[in-house]
C-alpha cells in the first residue's frame, strides 16, 4: 500500500498543486441532495438540582441552530465559495420553516425543499453546560418520502445536474435517499456526464451501485463486506471488495483518527490523519464530503481532491460543534509558518474560536479601540486585560469607523497594518474588526466573560457593558500609564 509518510504532515509540506486547488474550489458548482435535518444546541448553566426529582436543572442562556444533514454539507460548501443546489425533503412543521430560513439566508445556494404534508422535519436538539452535552433529544420520521414527491425531486435533480458540474448523495436513513431513487439518481448522473459521490447509510451499497465515488466510515464498511477493518490491509481488502461488488469508480473509506484510504483503478493509498488536535468530531464527514466534491468539481485529481478533504476534515475536528471549514483554514493548514496574521479573523471566525475556548471551561475577554498609534499605554491595556483572562479578543475599529468617530484624517495607519501589530502582541489571542461605530454587536455574539478599558472610562459609559453584566461577566478598568495617549504622539509628531 502506497503511504503518505505520517512523520511529515502536509501542514509542514506547503504544496503550490494543493494550494491552487483550495483556490479553485470557489470557482465550482455542486448539487447537494440528501435528507436536511436541524441541528439546534441550548446551551447554559446547571447550579443546582431539581426539588422535583434529583435531576440538574439547567438554567438557558442561549440557543443556536444550524442546517445539519446535508444542510451542513450545503454550509461546507458555501464557506469554501462554492455554488451549491440543493434537494431535500421538509415537513409543513415549524422545524421546517426554520430550517427553509437557514437555509435560504446562505450565499450562492439555490434551494428546493419540498414540503410533505404530515411528515415530521427531523430536529436534533442538544442541551449544553460547561463544555459537555448533557443529552440529546431526537424528533423525526425515517419513513420513505411520498412516492409522487420522490418522483418530483427526479424531476428537479435531472434540470439541477445539467447546471453544476458534480452531484453529492447525502443519505442521512431519513427518508429522502430510500428504496430506488439513488440507483435512479446515480443513472441520471452517467447520462448527464456528471460524477456522482455518495455519503452512504446502512449496510446496503447496492443501492448506490455505479457511483463515481463512494465515502464511508469504517463502520459503514464493515456493515455493507461483513469484512474486518481493524487494520490497513484489512481496510484494502473491504474497500476492494466494496468496489468489485457494486461497481464503484472509487472508495474512500474515512478512518478518524487514522486518515483516509483510497481505492481505485491506481491501486490503494493511505493518507494519515491531519488534524492537530481533536476537539469535537461532529460534522467533519460532512466537511470532507464537501470538500472532495468541491476538488473534484475544480478539476483536481482523486489523489490532490482526497488529501483536500483529509485534510478539511483534520481542520473541522478542531473546531466546536458543526463547524464549517473556509478556504482561509485549508491555506492556513498547508502552511509551514504559522504567520501572528492569523490571529486576525471575521466575525464568523472569532465566533467559532471563543465557542471552543468557552467549551474547554475558558475565560474570554475582550477589549477594544482604534489603537492608531500603538503606544505603551495600548500595551499596558492589553496585557492587563490577558491577565484576567484565558484569552483575549480584541475588536478593532475599521477604517471607516475610525474616520466617523475621529475625523477625516484618521487613522494614520490602516486597519490592516493596525490589526497586524495586535496580531503580533502575545498578550493577544484574536483581531476582529468591526465596522459598526461602536463593538456593541461583536460583544453580542462573542459575549465575553470579562470586558476590559482604561481607566478613563466610567463603568457608565463603556459600550456593552450591561450586556456582559447581564449574562453574568465582569466589567473591569485598566490602570493608566501616565504620558501616553495617540493624539499626544500625533501632536509632537506634527509640532
Amino acid at each position: 500500500m502506497n503511504q503518505i509518510a505520517p512523520g511529515e504532515p502536509l501542514a509542514d509540506q506547503p504544496d503550490p498543486d494543493l494550494a491552487g486547488a483550495v483556490r479553485r474550489l470557489a470557482n465550482t458548482s455542486v448539487l447537494v441532495i440528501g435528507d436536511v435535518m436541524l441541528d439546534r444546541y441550548i446551551y447554559g448553566d446547571m447550579t443546582r438540582i431539581s426539588p422535583e426529582a434529583p435531576v440538574p436543572i439547567l438554567s438557558i442562556t442561549r440557543e443556536i441552530g444550524l442546517p445539519g444533514g446535508a444542510g451542513n454539507v450545503v454550509r461546507n460548501l458555501t464557506a469554501l465559495g462554492a455554488a451549491v443546489a440543493f434537494i431535500s425533503v421538509l415537513g409543513d412543521d415549524q422545524t421546517g420553516s426554520d430550517l427553509t430560513a437557514l437555509v435560504g439566508g446562505q450565499p450562492n445556494v439555490e434551494p428546493w425543499l419540498l414540503v410533505q404534508g404530515g411528515r415530521t422535519t427531523t430536529l436534533k436538539t442538544r442541551y449544553v453546560a460547561a463544555g459537555q452535552q448533557l443529552f440529546r433529544a431526537d424528533r423525526e420520521i425515517t419513513a420513505p418520502i411520498h412516492p409522487k414527491l420522490a418522483e418530483r425531486m427526479l424531476r428537479i435533480a435531472g434540470d439541477a445536474m445539467a447546471a453544476t458540474s458534480v452531484t453529492v448523495l447525502s443519505d442521512y436513513g431519513k427518508g429522502v435517499l430510500a428504496g430506488d431513487v439513488p440507483g435512479k439518481l446515480v443513472e441520471m448522473a452517467r447520462k448527464a456526464g456528471r460524477r456522482l459521490i455518495v455519503d452512504p447509510r446502512g449496510p446496503d451499497h447496492a443501492r448506490y451501485a455505479g457511483a463515481d465515488i463512494i465515502m464511508p466510515n469504517r463502520i459503514d464498511l464493515a456493515e455493507a463486506t461483513g469484512m474486518p477493518v481493524d487494520t490497513d490491509q484489512a481496510i484494502n481488502a473491504a474497500a476492494s471488495a466494496l468496489r468489485t461488488l457494486h461497481g464503484f469508480g472509487a472508495v474512500v473509506v474515512t478512518r478518524g483518527n487514522d486518515g483516509m484510504t483510497l481505492v481505485d483503478d491506481a491501486g490503494t493509498r493511505h493518507f494519515p490523519a491531519e488534524a492537530a488536535e481533536v476537539y469535537d468530531v461532529a460534522g467533519a464527514g460532512d466537511t470532507a464530503v464537501a470538500t472532495l466534491a468541491a476538488s473534484i468539481a475544480g478539476g483536481s485529481d482523486m489523489d490532490t481532491a482526497v488529501r483536500l478533504a483529509n485534510l478539511a476534515a483534520g481542520v473541522a475536528v478542531g473546531k466546536a460543534g458543526t463547524a464549517v471549514v473556509r478556504e482561509g483554514d485549508l491555506m492556513f493548514a498547508l502552511s509551514p509558518q504559522r504567520s501572528a496574521l492569523r490571529k486576525i479573523v471575521t466575525r464568523d471566525e472569532a465566533s467559532e474560536h471563543v465557542e471552543r475556548w468557552r467549551r474547554r471551561g475558558w475565560r474570554v475577554g475582550f477589549t477594544n479601540g482604534c489603537f492608531d498609534l500603538l503606544h505603551p499605554g495600548h500595551v499596558h491595556l492589553l496585557e492587563e486585560a490577558r491577565a484576567k483572562c484565558d484569552r483575549l479578543v480584541v475588536g478593532l475599529n475599521s477604517d471607516a469607523s475610525v474616520r466617523r468617530l475621529k475625523g477625516p484624517k484618521r487613522p494614520v495607519q490602516p486597519e490592516a497594518a493596525r490589526a497586524a501589530v495586535l496580531a503580533s502582541l502575545s498578550s493577544v489571542d484574536l483581531v476582529c474588526v468591526f465596522e459598526e461605530d461602536t463593538p456593541e454587536a461583536l460583544i453580542s455574539e462573542l459575549r465575553p466573560d470579562l470586558l476590559m478599558k482604561g481607566a478613563d472610562y466610567r463603568l457608565e459609559e463603556i459600550v456593552g457593558a450591561d450586556l456582559v453584566r447581564g449574562w453574568g461577566g465582569k466589567v473591569a478598568l485598566a490602570d493608566l500609564l501616565p504620558g501616553h495617549s495617540t493624539s499626544a504622539t500625533l501632536a509632537r509628531i506634527r509640532a
